[in-house]
């Protein structure tokens, strides 16, 4: 206890899930007199300890216990426990164990019984194959009718940290090994393109290599960090003496086995290179509330530190500054290495092609097989539904290849061969022995840009027309065949009233269906093929003129923007799958889900100052990029936790993260999702600085680049809006307590981006608001997902308490007290990422972070003053005084020397 002898405990102390609570568990309890929290001063007063059997079977399961010195001589106190249920919700009770010291009572989790079953929404086995090593705290504060609500705080680590980052290591490497051989099937290149094209694949081993070495010690750090852990209530443990968060009670527990570690990256290892795909500090935290005679409700937040390239560093700045470099100069380099300089959408045109020849080819030749197995089955309705399928694909196949930039690559290409070159050289070297000057219309045209892509007599450029107009024809072809064999059946229907001799015709046609498609099948298959054979050639050119024009800084670029991506998506994973469990039974959000999409709002507190610059930087490419994701959910193999992982498929311009269900849950979601409909994920991001640095750009720095990123995803963020209002009725949509219209509260964003405020947080609350009243996902990221990030969510939840849940007024700052102290869920998150920092640091920042005030942060201003400690800002301010004397006086000494300089003119 810490300066009273009548304390109010509010914070609980959770059993660890690994150990099941009975009746012959027992628990201690240790009080001690607190001098100084900070530097953990502290007198032992007494202990008492009692079994949960006890409790159970006590009157009214209660127990009045004696402190006793360590002796047991001498009796210094009284503590009352009590057992309490946490409120009536859709799946049980949740028992509890109230400690109650003069008259004040202090709760005490028992959940081990409800951990891991069916019915616990936040502990059951679908939630446990993804989400690992839970700690969970349970609070309890007063509501303005003077009940009590119940507040279950549970952080976890996800399994996707490592799993989703490995995925993608692997497509990488896949990717980079499709593209070398790719470019070795380019055939002859003259010589200069070859020993381009061989330093490329040279580049690219490099990177293969390089991707190779860092997928290795993954799989060594997460094969071999697996934790068995005894579920016998009756082993016997150490333990271990926790320091509360209101008085400081220090209570003796069952403390839990070491969690393992491959299920996170802590932040003391973000510049680890083995480590830089895997993002920093990832954890999902949810806060459960129950309140009297209302419906229990659950709030979600994903922390994580700024996706962003920490061992590569940022002396350079980020991703979108080195790009719109590299861009700048790739038009420099096009002409230094002899290559056509292709624009950044032309390039994206080319990797899209690709992707599309990848899908549709072997798609199409499946359903050409189906076509001809549906000819000798005899079935007109099974051969019509093949057709149309076939006809469908063909024509996406032929629209995506009529393309003027393939043709004007294939012509590129050409002259690009050895015939063309030994060719343009002959023609001069004669006309030089003839002393001729060479005509017009025989000399090649010189290689210039894309606008002026060069031609040559003897190249057929409508060639590549008729290849593709083949494919068309072939398959209008199949189409009339199928539609005289159709015609030839139902006349021999009519004709054949004998049935000995309509089972004989039959026969005979049935053969005949199938003999008459083989050939005029196998010829769509070769036009297919050969289409195929020179698209794909000729975007390979393309790509390689890109790789050539920066060899080094362009793989240097898509390495660092592939560990973004990489960190990114991790996270986002981890959103999407976390939301949509939480959402399984809410028929409104399902049908959002595959209508219109989800909302992923990325909430940063990174300053536009020094290296966090270049953070940002990344962080707004990584975050843009999560654009070409989609998911899918599948039905799952079985229930095994591997089998539940998600997977990631595809190449780098495209992904989709496939989430498999178990078959009783997949069977009840609507028909479009259990189809394979894409789902679509629109993330935002929302970037206000709120450190002392960001207080240094503001003043004597540039904000633009904040500024830029909340007004470009502003324009997102609204665009998702009208388009859900479109497509779903809004009634589907979360209620609140505050019932404000969603179209005012993007107007009031609207304004605060557009308004010149220095540490406008009210645009981070106003978007998280939004977010939630879309039924999106968010997340919360600074640096390193620890200081600003804790202090952040924190407020978030105690607001949520107090506007949607009625917390007294009273409580409010008790209540934010309580979530930021030392041993508290989202503090804990801050040992975990700092490998271990003395609590007696976390005390002393959170006396500086400490609220003081007593109502909501209703404006920007009082919202930083529970972000932002006093201390720091009395800091800046004495900073900023000292800064403006200087200044001032700099500028009386010049003026003292200019009046100087004057007066001897005037002599």
């Amino acid at each position: 206890m810490l300066g009273t002898r009548d304390p109010l405990f509010l914070t609980g102390v959770t059993f660890p899930p690994e150990y099941a609570i009975c009746e012959e568990t027992r628990v201690k309890l240790t009080v001690y007199d607190v001098k100084d929290k900070s530097q953990e001063t502290r007198s032992f007063l007494g202990c008492t300890t009692f079994s949960v059997g006890d409790l159970l079977k006590s009157k009214d399961q209660q127990l009045t216990l004696s402190l006793r010195t360590s002796d047991g001589t001498n009796t210094v106190g009284t503590v009352v426990v009590s057992h309490l249920k946490m409120g009536e919700i859709e799946d049980g009770e949740v028992d509890q164990i109230a400690a109650d010291a003069q008259g004040q009572k202090y709760t005490l989790v028992c959940e081990a019984a409800s951990h891991g079953t069916a019915n616990d929404k936040d502990n059951n086995p679908l939630m446990n194959a993804v989400f690992k090593n839970p700690v969970c705290k349970v609070y309890r504060f007063q509501t303005v009718d003077s009940k009590w609500m119940f507040v279950r705080e549970q952080m976890a680590e996800c399994t996707l940290s490592f799993n989703i980052p490995k995925q993608l290591i692997t497509l990488y490497i896949q990717e980079d090994m499709r593209r070398i051989q790719e470019l070795k099937d380019l055939g002859d290149l003259s010589s200069h393109w070859d020993n381009l094209r061989k330093e490329v694949i040279n580049h690219y081993g490099q990177m293969i290599s390089s991707y190779q070495e860092t997928l290795t010690e993954l799989n060594k750090l997460t094969g071999n960090h697996e934790h068995a852990r005894s579920k016998t209530c009756n082993k016997k443990c150490s333990t271990q003496e926790l320091l509360t968060e209101d008085n400081s009670l220090c209570i003796d527990l069952t403390s839990a086995p070491e969690f393992s570690r491959s299920s996170f990256k802590p932040s003391c290892s973000k510049a680890e290179k083995y480590l830089e795909f895997i993002p920093i500090n990832l954890h999902t935290q949810r806060m459960r509330v129950s309140c009297p005679r209302k419906t229990d409700a659950a709030y979600d937040v994903i922390t994580v530190g700024a996706p962003a390239a920490h061992f590569q560093g940022f002396k350079n700045g980020g991703l979108q500054r080195l790009l719109s470099r590299f861009e700048a100069e790739k038009k420099n380099f096009s002409t230094a290495y002899q290559c056509i300089y292709y624009s950044p959408e032309n390039t994206a045109k080319a990797k899209e092609v690709l992707t599309n020849i990848g899908l549709l080819q072997p798609l199409i030749s499946s359903l050409a097989d189906q076509l001809l197995q549906a000819s000798q089955q005899h079935s007109s309705e099974l051969l019509k539904e093949a057709l149309k399928t076939l006809s469908d694909k063909t024509e996406q196949f032929v629209h995506a290849l009529k393309d003027e930039l393939v043709k004007n690559a294939l012509l590129a290409l050409y002259t690009a061969r050895p015939s063309y070159v030994n060719k343009r050289h002959s023609t001069v070297c004669n006309n030089v022995d003839g002393n001729e000057s060479p005509s017009k219309e025989n000399c090649p045209h010189p290689l210039k840009r894309q606008d002026s892509i060069p031609h040559h007599s003897e190249y057929d450029e409508e060639e590549w027309d008729r290849v593709w107009v083949n494919v068309a024809k072939s398959l209008n072809c199949i189409i009339a065949m199928v539609d005289r064999l159709e015609e030839h059946e139902n006349n021999n229907q009519e004709t054949a009233t004998d049935p000995k001799l309509a089972d004989v015709i039959t026969s005979h046609t049935s053969w005949d269906w199938q003999e008459q498609l083989y050939p005029l099948v196998v010829t769509l298959k070769d036009c297919v093929t050969e289409v195929v054979d020179r698209a794909k050639k000729s975007m390979t050119f393309v790509l390689l003129q890109e790789a050539a024009c920066s060899i080094h800084q362009g793989l240097v670029l898509k390495q660092r923007r592939d560990v973004v991506f990489s960190q990114a998506l991790a996270a986002l994973a981890c959103g999407f799958v976390m939301r949509l469990y939480a959402g399984l039974e809410d028929k409104g959000f399902l049908q959002q889900l595959h209508l219109v999409g989800l909302i992923a709002q990325f909430e940063s507190l990174l300053s536009t100052y020094s290296e966090e610059i270049g953070m940002l930087e990344d962080m707004e490419v990584g975050i843009s990029d999560l654009q070409r994701v989609t998911f899918k959910i599948t039905e799952a193999k079985s229930e095994d936790p591997n089998d539940l992982q998600p997977i990631v498929s595809g190449r780098r311009d495209y992904y989709t993260v496939e989430v498999p269900l178990p078959r009783e849950v997949f069977d009840v979601l609507p028909n479009e999702i259990k189809e394979g409909k894409p789902l679509q994920v629109y993330p935002v991001l929302f970037n206000v600085g709120i450190n002392q640095q960001q207080t240094l750009a503001e003043r004597f720095g540039d904000i633009s680049l904040q500024e830029r990123i909340n007004q470009k995803n502003f324009e997102i963020l609204d665009g998702y809006y009208k388009s859900l209002s479109e497509k779903v009725p809004l009634q589907y949509l979360p209620c609140f307590q505050t019932q404000s219209d969603l179209k005012e509260l993007l107007e009031t964003l609207q304004q605060n981006i557009l308004t010149k405020k220095r540490k406008n947080v009210e645009i981070l609350w106003l978007a998280g608001t939004i977010c939630r009243r879309l039924n999106g996902v968010r997340f919360t990221s600074c640096k390193s997902a620890k200081d600003r990030t804790s202090m952040s969510v924190t407020l978030e939840q105690c607001a949520l308490l107090r506007d949607e849940h009625e917390l007294n007024k009273d409580y409010f700052i008790r209540a934010l007290d309580c979530m930021r102290r030392s041993n508290q869920i989202n503090v804990r998150a801050l040992n975990k990422g700092t490998s271990g920092r003395l609590n007696g640091k976390i005390n002393e920042l959170h006396n500086q972070l400490k609220e003081k005030e007593d109502t909501r942060p209703s404006t920007g201003n009082c919202m930083m003053s529970s972000l932002i400690a006093p201390g720091q800002m009395a800091i800046l301010c004495r900073f900023y005084t000292i800064a403006r004397r200087f200044v001032y006086c700099i500028c009386i000494v010049l003026f003292v020397q200019t009046k100087t300089c004057f007066s001897s003119v005037d002599m």
